[in-house]
């Protein structure tokens, strides 16, 4: 039926939004435009060049830490390269390097079998996922060998006032001794040694070694200062950490110090 397009569709089993772009090609074109036009070229102009894109995973695994925007940035900065920060991230998704920790996990398996020399940020990463490598500086072979103390505020009480845990720790085997008191002195810091620690290993037969301390007051001062007076009459080395005060609790004591906060002193405070 002449000029009715309905029924031409129908018998060429085609919609009508083909019909009219069969009918556009053929007004420009002619005959010409109805042939089968050649594929869709499978890469897009727009493609961010392979190159670009090694650069932008060999920069992201270098400062895993770094976000999508920061890799953006520092890409136009140093190579001169301008890929927005969506870009970066499309790509990361599709090596598998979307997120900070799969970048970290991939960082982990290409140099599992190298030494390399780990960053400052590449160190507090890994302190936070595993408090045991905050240990790493602290080695020893036996029991009593080195032991790690510090001083934890556990709470005030009423009528009683602040409450602190003197703990002592052996490096080798975590065994652990506690005292409470409620002073941070150093009388109460060398009253966790000689009433506790040092008799359980005297009556073994091992031999105290050394104490991994930090530098507060209660544990450093001045050649009368009663801590070093006590060490220095039992023949004990005293090893201070070198980091700010704030970092300087040894894995060994933390763990002890949470997991009595979290399982006794808690409860008992509700109490």
């Amino acid at each position: 039926m002449p000029g009715n397009v309905s029924e031409a569709c129908r018998r060429r089993v085609i919609s009508r939004t083909q019909f009219y772009e069969y009918k556009r090609r053929f007004q420009t074109h002619g005959i010409e435009g109805l042939k089968d036009l050649p594929p869709v070229h499978k890469s897009h102009p727009m493609t961010t060049p392979r190159e670009v894109q090694e650069k932008i995973v060999t920069l992201s695994l270098s400062r895993p830490g770094w976000g999508c925007n920061r890799v953006s940035d520092q890409l136009k900065k140093l190579e001169g390269i301008s890929v927005s920060a969506p870009t970066v991230q499309n790509i990361l998704n599709k090596e598998g390097l979307g997120t900070r920790y799969e970048r970290w996990l991939k960082l982990e398996e290409k140099t599992a079998q190298k030494e390399i020399e780990l960053s400052a940020e590449q160190v507090a990463f890994i302190e936070k996922q595993n408090p045991c490598f905050r240990e790493r500086h602290v080695e020893s072979s036996r029991p009593g060998q080195l032991l790690n103390q510090d001083i934890f505020f556990v709470g005030h009480l009423k009528g009683v006032g602040k409450v602190y845990l003197h703990a002592v720790v052996d490096t080798y085997s975590s065994y652990s001794f506690g005292f409470l008191h409620v002073s941070k002195q150093p009388e109460a810091a060398v009253a966790v040694l000689h009433n506790e620690a040092l008799p359980f290993y005297t009556e073994r037969g091992l031999e105290v070694e050394s104490v991994l301390t930090d530098n507060g007051r209660e544990f450093c001062g001045n050649e009368g200062h009663p801590y070093k007076i006590y060490l220095t009459l039992n023949e004990i080395g005293h090893r201070i950490t070198k980091v700010r005060r704030e970092q300087t609790r040894c894995g060994f004591v933390e763990r002890l110090n949470r997991t009595a906060l979290d399982e006794f002193f808690r409860e008992a405070f509700r109490k």
